[in-house]
């Protein structure tokens, strides 16, 4: 299958509508969440266009041979068909039993301090592993595959048979041996010949600081052992951050707002608040108005790649009263006397005038 219609999108897609693509499926057909064989099969095919397509250079490639007339028939191409028609098959060999592990899609939530700092998991996940009795070899120990009677170790048959072109001589994998070229007579009881068991394994995680929500992370080699001791498959890691109580990230930067009491936005003050790097002191100056902000330096999110980190900024919010008492409000009308009776007016609007002022 072509690569854009096995993500279903155009070739004019940009990398990021792949990306979202590609998302969207592997949710849907990953082994873990649909257990259908033809799920599985696909999940295979749009893994393998995403890392094609997901490559610029790889992408470029493989547009210039878009328009292959065989590559809608799975790689099937001339060396094929000759291959068949005349038994250039059998110079290939035997096909080997291993296979490659299947690929895995994990889940894991953080919350923003793990992603301040970054942080070790551990998790433990159902797998693949290696056989220990017969370590990959799929047969009982003290016993071992055994040539195959039927094509004597080629893997391969051949038949004589009629055509257009006359008597040709074709090739197909051995029925007796599946194309091995060996058959395991006395197969490995634990695995029953497969080379490899499923068992719980706990995966150690390193979570870099600064990771995002959707972070893609890729863990090469991690994944489960494949078919008679065959090579690993990966484990792709999909990062989720929960929302926070009080903070908010805004690229590497955190975001909080403080409430301030009316009499202490008008006569300054000096306030604590909790921090990721622990309780921090915060002046709040005299006259200090809704909207107007603080920052300080090097307390926000670890950059992912690079040295340093992102900046806290608080945001200051005035908090009028809303319940007074009598003595309350007289206290009030007081001060509105003594500063000469200020009137409510009209602001005019001017550049810039709805700008957060920054301290």
């Amino acid at each position: 299958m072509d690569h854009y219609e096995a993500l279903g999108v155009s070739r004019e897609a940009s990398e990021d509508e792949i990306k979202k693509a590609y998302r969207r499926l592997a949710r849907e057909l990953h082994p873990d969440v649909n257990p259908a064989e033809d799920a599985q099969e696909r999940f295979k095919a749009v893994t393998h266009a995403y890392e094609v397509l997901s490559d610029p250079d790889e992408r470029r490639k493989y547009d210039m041979g878009g328009n292959d007339p065989f590559g809608g028939m799975g790689g099937f191409g001339f060396g094929d068909i000759f291959d068949t028609f005349f038994g250039g098959a059998q110079a290939r060999g035997p096909r080997s039993r291993q296979e490659r592990g299947q690929d895995a899609l994990l889940r894991v939530e953080l919350s923003l301090a793990e992603v301040v700092f970054g942080v070790a998991k551990e998790i433990e996940i159902d797998t693949a592993v290696l056989c220990a009795t017969c370590n990959g070899s799929c047969s009982q120990p003290g016993s071992s595959a055994s040539t195959c009677d039927v094509c004597r170790g080629s893997g391969m048959i051949q038949r004589q048979v009629r055509s257009l072109l006359g008597n040709v001589v074709t090739s197909q994998p051995c029925n007796a041996c599946r194309g091995f070229g060996q058959v395991i007579k006395d197969p490995c009881v634990d695995c029953r010949g497969q080379g490899r068991t499923r068992a719980r394994r706990t995966l150690e995680l390193n979570i870099p600081a600064g990771v995002e929500d959707g972070l893609r992370l890729q863990l090469s080699g991690q994944g489960e052992v494949g078919f008679a001791g065959g090579p690993n498959g990966d484990i792709y890691v999909d990062i989720t951050v929960r929302a926070d109580d009080f903070y908010s990230r805004q690229a590497d930067d955190l975001h909080c707002t403080v409430e301030v009491p009316l009499a202490d936005a008008a006569l300054g003050a000096r306030t604590k608040i909790e921090t990721f790097d622990g309780v921090l002191d915060v002046q709040i100056e005299p006259g200090v108005q809704s909207g107007d902000q603080h920052t300080i330096k090097n307390k926000g999110v670890t950059h992912l790649r690079g040295h340093g980190r992102g900046d806290l900024v608080v945001t200051f919010q005035v908090v009028t009263p809303t319940k007074l008492d009598g003595k309350q409000k007289e206290l009030f009308r007081q001060l509105s006397e003594l500063r000469g009776g200020e009137k409510i007016s009209m602001r005019k609007h001017i550049a810039g005038a709805y700008s957060k002022r920054k301290k």
